[in-house]
């Protein structure tokens, strides 16, 4: 690959008619926009892989085919067929007799792909709908479902969320190899100490206003969580009932968006490059719009220390609807610190200064999934 290539800032973009990839360079002002690939299918996830400059993976969701798996070498210009749990080879896929119409025990969508860690640089891990978690140690070439969270003793209590029984969130804890953490709707949060052979669930402290017990050990619909990346104890948590804090490795969460108008979201991002705290997108309550509160666009920064919020855009010059998956929010790990925001209706708003100056890329995308970004290095 070129060194033109290796030195771009790329966001990829999973939305309801395929991926794309939206270019620029170091300034970021200026963007190239390519796709749709995977095209007509809803790709809820788009992952590039730090380990591999280059390597891209899009999970696509088509009504037809059913779940499939893609991955490019060369940063999203080619994208090939990898295997999918549970479906035949690439290229040997036939067409169901009924339109969306596949085996009761088969993957109904794929949600989340994470690169594993860096020394396995093979690893991947899967979360799919009806709750289920996958490893590959062959980039894809074949995969194994996860045993501890298939027979979890609890399972009996998940329900769906309204996007269905998924595992959406996978996050590997960068400074103990045997932990990991994962994200279920609506089960909650679990963690494994032991490299996934044993999960114990942990919402201690995260209510839920839709069953009759308000806190359950299980059973919470989290949308998003992300963990701190100067100190890996601490996690941000956007469930349904709130947004929360974790300093004990998820063992107990306090809530912590009470003084924010609406503290309902699907959102939330971290990065290095702005330590201390994460990043919001609030919403209006699930019984109203899901939308931005006052028909601004609006994202908010909490400082852990202070346990207080502030809005991030000084003067929203975007005006209307804003809704979000809970994929659409990326932060790159540049200096200044860019956030990306995808919207519903298929809009990118972005800062590439930490919040000083807020900016759209001038393109119409589809309904919007995910947003990931990769800049030079990974």
């Amino acid at each position: 690959m070129t060194a033109t290539a290796s030195s771009r800032v790329r966001l990829y973009l999973g939305t309801e008619k395929g991926t794309y990839v939206a270019t620029t360079d170091l300034r970021r002002r200026k963007w190239l926009v390519t796709g749709p690939f995977q095209p007509g299918s809803a790709v809820f996830h788009v992952a590039p892989d730090p380990r591999t400059p280059g390597d891209v993976y899009a999970l696509a969701n088509s009504g037809f085919w059913g779940p499939s798996i893609f991955r490019s070498r060369d940063y999203g210009r080619k994208w090939s067929e990898v295997a999918t749990p549970g479906f035949p080879p690439p290229g040997k896929r036939k067409a169901p007799k009924e339109f969306g119409k596949f085996p009761p025990e088969a993957i109904r969508a794929l949600w989340h792909l994470e690169p594993g860690r860096e020394d396995e640089p093979k690893t991947l891990f899967l979360g799919a709908d009806p709750h289920r978690l996958y490893r590959s140690d062959d980039r894809g070439a074949s995969w194994e479902e996860n045993q501890g969270i298939a027979l979890h003793p609890t399972r009996p209590k998940w329900a769906p969320g309204g996007g269905g029984p998924c595992l959406h969130t996978i996050l590997l804890d960068p400074e103990r190899p045997s932990r990991m953490y994962v994200g279920l709707s609506a089960a909650g949060t679990f963690r494994t100490d032991d490299s996934g052979e044993t999960w114990k669930p942990v919402n201690h402290g995260v209510a839920v206003n839709f069953l009759p017990e308000t806190r359950p050990e299980v059973g919470q619909c989290v949308h998003h969580v992300a963990l701190d990346p100067s100190d890996s104890r601490v996690a941000y948590r956007q469930d349904h009932n709130g947004i929360y804090l974790s300093e004990d490795s998820m063992e107990h969460w306090t809530r912590v968006g009470q003084p924010l108008t609406t503290d309902f979201g699907f959102v939330v991002a971290t990065s290095p490059s702005l330590p201390g705290g994460a990043v919001f997108a609030p919403l209006s309550p699930p019984e109203v719009t899901r939308t931005m509160p006052g028909q601004r666009f609006q994202l908010y920064w909490f400082d852990r220390k202070k346990r207080s919020f502030r809005p991030m855009v000084r003067s929203s010059a975007f005006i209307g609807e804003f809704g979000n998956h809970r994929e659409g929010l990326a932060i790159d790990r540049l200096e200044p610190a860019g956030i990306y925001y995808g919207s519903t209706g298929g809009q990118v708003i972005y800062t590439p200064d930490a919040g000083r100056s807020w900016s759209a890329i001038p393109f119409q995308f589809p309904k919007i999934h995910s947003v990931s970004v990769s800049v030079p290095g990974g």
